[in-house]
């Protein structure tokens, strides 16, 4: 069984372990300073800022890469995770989803139910 961990230590992240579960932050690792929330799916990993916005790192396809939401990813308040995707929550109660569409990464077909999310 492979794994990985990562720590926040004095703000920044410590990763460790297999790279394909995340244990390698190198390549955002500048970005990650001032992380207050640490996030995890099966195989990668979600950062909330304290700016309030998110870095992503790990398997692609768990939600290691937010690029195609990127933008929408400001004011993050709140992260869950499931087995390969994310859902984060917004200030204005906004809803953004990422990752694997099975598992929730995609939520384009009921984005407009989804207001006022607490």
């Amino acid at each position: 069984h492979r794994c990985c961990f990562r720590a926040i230590v004095e703000g920044s992240v410590v990763t460790w372990g297999e790279r394909g579960f995340g244990g390698n932050s190198s390549e955002v690792q500048e970005n990650l300073r001032n992380v207050q929330q640490l996030h995890a799916s099966h195989k990668a990993f979600a950062a909330i800022l304290a700016d309030g916005s998110v870095v992503t790192w790990g398997d692609q396809f768990s939600g290691g890469n937010s690029w195609a939401v990127q933008d929408q990813l400001q004011n993050v308040q709140q992260i869950q995770a499931t087995h390969f995707a994310f859902a984060a929550i917004l200030a204005d109660g906004s809803f953004v989803t990422w990752g694997d569409r099975h598992s929730g990464g995609d939520s384009s077909a009921v984005q407009d139910q989804l207001r006022n999310v607490q």
